[in-house]
């Protein structure tokens, strides 16, 4: 299928042929209509792109300390690369999509095949869209017109937060799409509208829709012209939908509103306020998020959980639903306020548009009437032809060829695209294919990297019978899953951490891996665990060989707060922090003492909200040895997010974020630095790869790494009580 992409580098705009998205549950696959791209947001994006570095770092100030933090702590060289590897990513355009329901994901009861419904879905011939972000489509609403309904819920929510009343005056400031589709439902209210501009046109547009309108390219008073309508009382409310980075709007919002009237930042603007014009009024000033409430909530979006009616009126969908009903009584005209239609396929020129000085207001981009939905779901697309191979829907357990690893990638997410799959790529082993849940992650990692195919079909890379490899880099709900298929399939397996986060979970890997091994096959599965093969800690390895004491080993881990509705902190779907990720560290200190872990001591910071995430725990090893970590969330970025301490027959080793090792009373020791940081992650799957060239066992024992699992699952149970 096709799709609009913008790349974030250059700001150029591209229909690209992704594979078709598969349904999820509470989520619905449409095939789109028409879809209308946002003047406002999306030429946002298009000027960003085109901005030069320094250009885009004056835009996003907070980005930049971060970038300063990140070089403090990992190195120039690792930054850069981060900061190169996300400009790299292609960004899917487009939230305003109008179209037919092809299929329905499990949970999903309000809707069925064949509805005509409007979505937050970008710009592609089929979209994925969880169901609270739809809302079906009256028979009187043509498609192109249920389009606006986006921009539509926008202008609705800055609405529902002025709080309007029959016979208030009001004033919109800026009227381009959302402006204009403002002024019409502050009337359909009972309220009188002033609406400001430059634009002749849009001006035009709004006397139309019955609107008093003040023309700034003309040098017109808005200050005077508010008075006169609000006969000389005040604006009881200003929204302002303009984009702009001038801080006037706010300033002249202030002016022209009454004593305790209410301004609402629908748009962009400057927002260096004066206390002045907001004290001696005592003027409210609030901004307005997006669709309305549920809007940026993983619950409500991602779980499909809806706010219940008596205590959220109006959440994103209803908004969605009202608008809807204005369309269909014609109390709300959008048909006005098109300018220009372009077809899927010259979506570029559209973009282009944007930024010319040819006028322009709604732009609607058109799709195919011929495309039968069998065209256009292909989940699997061939990046090149010399790799192409017929899959197979078959299943079975079939032993790997040794030697040649063909690898296939489950999963494509920042982590994958910026690590791991270039640590894969460097052992030469063939990278057939690549599968992501949407479409554009698969392509962008099939055309950098060199997979041959790119799809969002993972089963398939199961049942591919070239592919004897599989590397799992999805979230950390599904690793556990993919692991038992992978095997039974017969595969050779990596699995990013952790590879479970529950002990069912776990129980099922391990009664796979003993029923394959007991049929006389011998299973290859390896954890991601690289920090054990970072050249810093096979230094300290090497220097703690011919000590024979026990070893006090201290962690501590500055990890930096996570959102709580993080899908990492979400039990069910991450782990949580310990389970997700504090495993890494429990997997160093077990390789450093090489010795079974016999017992766990695990205390949380009190007095917090997220016990699991400041918390330290001591492992006592059967050699005796003590492993502490502290694994904490309440420190500074610029501190070492990473410090690894060892102390051991009256010697010190210090190592720092894997850069800066430091020996104390080591004969012949007293330094190992790095130019850049190396957690061993090239190492790792270098060690994994050779392991099925040699026909060896996995580098690191599966007993071991399900033993650090099983430790990790008691500290997280521990620390959450």
């Amino acid at each position: 299928m096709k799709q609009i992409i913008q790349d974030l580098r250059s700001g150029k705009s591209e229909t690209a042929n992704v594979p078709c998205p598969q349904v999820k549950p509470g989520h619905l696959l449409v095939q789109t209509q028409a879809s209308l791209i946002s003047s406002g947001t999306e030429r946002m994006l298009v000027e960003f792109g085109k901005a030069s570095l320094i250009e885009k770092s004056r835009q996003q100030p907070e980005k930049v300390r971060m970038v300063l933090d990140k070089v403090k702590t990992d190195g120039l060289v690792p930054t850069l690369e981060a900061v190169q590897s996300k400009l790299d990513q292609p960004l899917p355009m487009g939230y305003a999509n109008a179209g037919v329901v092809l299929e329905v994901g499990a949970g999903v009861e309000e809707f069925s095949v064949g509805d005509r419904i409007i979505s937050n879905g970008s710009h592609a011939e089929v979209v994925c869209v969880p169901k609270n972000l739809c809302a079906k489509i009256p028979d009187p609403v043509t498609d192109e017109a249920a389009a606006f309904t986006i921009l539509g819920a926008i202008a609705l929510q800055g609405i529902r937060l002025a709080q309007p009343t029959l016979g208030e005056t009001f004033v919109v400031t800026g009227l381009g799409l959302i402006g204009l589709i403002t002024v019409q439902l502050l009337q359909a209210q009972g309220c009188r509208v002033l609406g400001i501009d430059f634009d002749p046109k849009k001006l035009d547009l709004a006397r139309k829709f019955g609107t008093q309108t003040v023309d700034l390219s003309r040098g017109e008073d808005p200050i005077s012209a508010a008075a006169s309508l609000s006969q000389g009382r005040g604006i009881d409310g200003v929204l302002i939908t303009a984009t702009t980075k001038s801080n006037e709007p706010v300033h002249q919002a202030a002016q022209m509103c009454r004593k305790r009237g209410r301004i609402v930042l629908v748009g962009v603007v400057g927002l260096e306020l004066s206390r002045a014009d907001f004290y001696e009024k005592e003027l409210s000033f609030q901004v307005s998020c997006s669709y309305g409430p549920g809007r940026y909530d993983p619950a409500y979006e991602a779980e499909g959980q809806d706010y219940p009616l008596g205590f959220v009126r109006w959440t994103a969908q209803r908004n969605f639903e009202a608008v809807l009903d204005m369309l269909a009584t014609g109390r709300l005209e959008v048909a006005p306020l098109i300018s220009h239609r372009f077809p899927l396929d010259q979506a570029p020129a559209a973009y282009e548009l944007l930024n010319s000085s040819e006028p322009y207001l709604g732009i609607l981009l058109e799709y195919p009437d011929s495309q039968q939905p069998s065209d256009l779901v292909n989940p699997t697309i061939q990046l090149q032809k010399k790799q192409e191979r017929a899959f197979t829907s078959e299943s079975h357990r079939k032993a790997p060829i040794p030697n040649q690893p063909v690898i296939g990638f489950i999963g494509a997410g920042n982590y994958a695209t910026r690590i791991l799959i270039p640590a894969f790529k460097q052992t030469n082993a063939t990278l057939k294919a690549v599968a992501t849940t949407g479409g554009i992650g698969g392509v962008y990692a099939g055309r950098k990297f060199g997979f041959g195919l790119a799809t969002t079909d993972p089963d398939s890379l199961l049942s591919d019978p070239e592919i004897n490899t599989l590397v799992i880099a999805t979230r950390h709900d599904s690793h556990a899953d993919y692991v038992c298929k992978a095997l039974n399939a017969g595969k050779y397996v990596f699995v990013e951490k952790p590879l479970a986060i529950a002990s069912d979970q776990l129980d099922g890997i391990q009664s796979t891996y003993t029923s394959i091994l007991n049929s006389g096959t011998s299973p290859l599965l390896m954890v991601g665990f690289n920090r054990r093969f970072a050249p810093q800690i096979q230094k300290i390895k090497a220097l703690l060989a011919n000590l024979k004491e026990p070893k006090a080993m201290i962690m501590t881990v500055n990890a930096g707060a996570i959102p709580p509705n993080h899908w990492t902190q979400d039990a069910a779907i991450g782990g949580g922090r310990i389970i997700g990720e504090a495993c890494h560290f429990i997997d160093l200190l077990r390789f450093l003492a090489d010795s079974p872990i016999v017992s766990i001591q695990t205390t949380s910071l009190g007095g917090v909200e997220l016990r699991e995430d400041k918390v330290s725990f001591t492992l006592s090893f059967a050699d005796g040895s003590l492993g502490t970590v502290h694994y904490l969330t309440n420190g500074h970025k610029s501190f070492p997010k990473e410090r690894l301490e060892i102390f051991c027959a009256g010697r010190i080793l210090q190592l720092d974020n894997f850069r800066k090792l430091k020996g104390y009373g080591f004969s012949g020791f007293n330094s190992m630095n790095l130019w850049r940081q190396d957690k061993g992650n090239t190492a790792c799957a270098a060690a994994f790869i050779n392991a099925i060239e040699s026909g060896q066992t996995a580098p690191i024992p599966f007993e071991e790494f399900v033993e650090v699992t099983r430790v990790s699952f008691e500290i997280a149970e521990v620390a959450r009580h």
